[in-house]
């Protein structure tokens, strides 16, 4: 089978997977609402942008005072109206889906930038975070959590800085004369996130009253989830993730080794900057909405190469809505119970002993 035929079959399939997954769990809840009664809410509530406001909004600067900050506020407009119920259609359009939403866009960012950071490390031991990318998110999220005053742009924006921030000293720390060596690169990674480890550790400790939140978001939850958040991460996700499958070639001949790939015509040092800055802004998308999230970008990667083979072209984006649907699977298990869990506690019950259960039924090879 050619690999177009190959990369479109199990992509559709993993899609309407996803999508299955997702209207199944738009059904669990408190209140009883058939799958019917969820597609057409769904389908109700699927709009598209029709106007986009810009306004400035008061931010508190110490030392400086109130200055003005951008808010961007976008105005959608749906183009179907069919006949559901006043309370299914809200708590479908405006409690669920959200969440369902951000956790599918969330899983195929974690999913897709581990199936690149693998193939870019030839370790199918890899993950989004080997570069420092959670940590740095993780210090951000946390000192806007403990220290709301110093850092005003709030808690999402401060995760998304802090990772790619952190990205980018890895980087700067692991580049020696315009080159960037993979082992040096996974070990400064390392060591970065060792650092950065410590200074969320001493954060937590000196949060006060804020712990109980600092602690939640570090377990990655999706249960404050709204449509602003799928807002901010959506777009950054989808055109990522378009960056990275205009890649996959490239990856594929990177995995021979970087002499081969040169002869090939890869612009090597190019392609690797390039790989490495899209993925950790996939990744900081995911994690500023969601927190620190384990083991998608681990499990599902490494599930979709057994299932796929290693071709990238095939394996990216059967990734992505593999682990889209992994994480809609995982929070709709989160919160299904009569105490609601964060969604990072359920992937790490669920995806350590299955990477465990891998690693003893099947080979492990280096990529």
């Amino acid at each position: 089978m050619r690999t177009a035929t190959r990369a479109s079959a199990w992509t559709a399939g993993t899609l309407a997977a996803l999508v299955g997954v997702m209207l199944v769990s738009a059904t669990v809840g408190p209140v009883d609402i058939d799958a019917v009664s969820v597609a057409l809410a769904a389908l109700d509530a699927l709009a598209l942008p029709s106007a986009v406001t810009v306004y400035a909004s008061p931010a508190a600067l110490p030392g400086v005072g109130e200055v003005p900050w951008p808010r961007f506020d976008v105005v959608y407009a749906s183009p179907l109206d069919f006949a559901v119920s006043g309370q299914a259609q809200y708590i479908v359009g405006e409690i669920r889906l959200p969440r369902i939403a951000l956790g599918a866009v969330v899983g195929a960012a974690l999913a897709i930038s581990g199936a690149v950071m693998q193939g870019f490390f030839r370790n199918p031991m890899a993950d989004p975070s080997i570069i420092g990318v959670s940590s740095g998110a993780a210090v951000g999220a946390v000192s806007a959590i403990a220290f709301p005053l110093l850092l005003p742009t709030g808690v999402q924006l401060s995760a998304f800085l802090g990772a790619l921030v952190a990205a980018f000293a890895v980087y700067l720390l692991a580049s020696q004369d315009g080159r960037t060596p993979v082992a040096t690169l996974l070990l400064a990674g390392v060591a970065v996130q060792t650092f950065l480890g410590a200074v969320t550790s001493y954060l937590v400790v000196h949060s006060g009253r804020s712990i109980r939140e600092a602690m939640y978001w570090l377990m990655g939850n999706l249960h404050a989830a709204g449509w602003h958040d799928v807002e901010v991460a959506l777009p950054v996700v989808v055109v990522g993730s378009v960056v990275l499958l205009a890649y996959a070639r490239d990856l594929n001949v990177l995995l021979a080794g970087e002499e081969d790939a040169h002869a090939l015509g890869v612009e090597v040092e190019r392609t690797k900057r390039v790989l490495l800055a899209v993925s950790s802004l996939v990744t900081a998308a995911a994690v500023s909405v969601a927190g620190v999230i384990g083991f998608v970008g681990l499990v599902v990667p490494h599930v979709m190469r057994l299932l796929v083979g290693p071709d990238h072209r095939v394996l990216l984006p059967t990734s992505a809505f593999a682990g889209g649907a992994f994480l809609v699977a995982a929070d709709t298990v989160a919160r299904a119970g009569a105490a609601e869990l964060p969604v990072g506690i359920v992937t790490a019950f669920v995806g350590a002993p299955f990477f465990l259960y891998l690693l003893r039924n099947r080979e492990v090879h280096a990529l």
